[in-house]
């Protein structure tokens, strides 16, 4: 069976306070409306990685440096050890797996060097390489198109109930994962006899 698994929130858990306690000074504070209007583009490949740092400085009217913006950027992340195990065991058992993921250049470099777990995944799917995003349907058609998949035969997980409905709407054998409520995932994954 192949298996696309989402990164964040479910391989891998985001820590955006973090971010937010870096540049804004508080890890309660929301981000400035403008800072979200970068989030797509750069997800997609349109905007490169200075552009993105810039950009965010200039909104964020910002005294960090770049290395230290993109550091900020890049500390958000904490291993979801039970998901791990889980990855583990399908490599072992002989499972095909991808990475499926909304993501950008900044994050994928630094996280595919930093955890193990990924040296697990011979293939990804990256939105900022394929020039698409999920939840739409293009991000979903090219993996189908690129890794000859099989929707009956491929088991994804994600966090996101709109980007679960896409894969569902593809005939994925779609879950929502939920990295407190880890047991149901277990029982999902037994009911499709793994």
């Amino acid at each position: 069976m192949t298996f696309l698994f989402d990164i964040g929130n479910v391989l891998l858990k985001l820590h955006f306070e973090n971010y937010r306690a870096k540049v804004l000074g508080d890890a309660n504070a929301p981000l400035p409306d403008k800072l979200g209007i970068l989030k797509d583009p750069y997800e997609t490949g349109q905007i490169s990685d200075d552009e993105f740092v810039t950009k965010s400085l200039q909104i964020l009217k910002s005294n960090l440096s770049p290395q230290e913006y993109t550091e900020a950027w890049q500390n958000i992340f904490s291993p979801n050890d039970p998901m791990w195990e889980v990855v583990e065991k399908l490599q072992t058992d002989g499972h095909r797996l991808i990475l499926f993921s909304n993501t950008n250049a900044l994050h994928s470099t630094f996280f595919m060097k930093k955890y193990e777990v990924f040296q697990y995944f011979p293939h990804h799917h990256f939105s900022q390489e394929v020039g698409a995003i999920k939840p739409h349907d293009d991000f979903y058609q090219k993996a189908v198109d690129t890794y000859d998949l099989i929707p009956a035969e491929t088991a994804y997980l994600d966090d996101l109930p709109e980007n679960i409905a896409t894969g569902k709407a593809f005939g994925f054998q779609s879950w929502q994962y939920d990295f407190n409520d880890h047991a149901s995932c277990l029982d999902w994954l037994k009911s499709l006899g793994i």
